[in-house]
């Protein structure tokens, strides 16, 4: 090979440990729990988010809170706002705003698909969950309609439900 390059040993890929091509498992950063008990979640999908240094460093940290947060389109972009992201402690004047709009990484076909889909009344776009992809941190956004009061009554009930018949099996098999 001209360009001082040699052909991968054989049994190999040929990837290299660091590339973007071989990424570890997800590791989560936080997640909205709110938002499964807010809301009815019809679909998910994955975005990139562009954010600066200084809160990258207090992400690591864990220093994240997406209690109210929600996505919005604006224009051709989709916009994060309301994700709390705590200032990181040795940022000094480089710190970031902790409640700042993120930009959120989309395909412009994801965007367009959306568009159409978030015309129809009732449907917003929920953050679910915030992770690690490799290196780069990822959001899990979801396509979410609003639930009514019965039926968080209802999800709430089923829970218990649940627990009491765990409690029953468990107290039978240690009886």
């Amino acid at each position: 090979m001209g360009n001082g390059s040699r052909p991968a040993p054989p049994g190999t890929t040929g990837v290299r440990r660091g590339s973007a091509v071989s990424r570890g498992p997800e590791r989560a950063i936080t997640e909205n729990r709110r938002a499964r008990h807010e809301y009815h979640i019809l679909e998910t999908l994955e975005a990139g988010i562009q954010l600066t240094g200084t809160e990258m460093k207090s992400i690591r940290s864990g220093h994240v809170a997406m209690a109210d947060s929600f996505a919005r389109i604006e224009g051709s972009e989709v916009w994060l706002h309301n994700m709390h992201i705590a200032p990181y402690e040795q940022g000094n004047r480089y710190n970031h705003d902790p409640l700042r709009p993120r930009k959120l990484l989309l395909h412009r076909e994801e965007i367009r698909r959306l568009v159409g889909t978030l015309a129809q009344k009732g449907l917003t776009l929920v953050p679910l969950r915030m992770y690690w992809s490799g290196n780069w941190a990822k959001v899990q956004l979801g396509l979410a309609r609003g639930k009514l009061l019965h039926d968080k009554r209802e999800a709430l009930q089923g829970k218990e439900a649940k627990r009491e018949v765990e409690r029953a099996l468990k107290a039978q098999i240690r009886g």
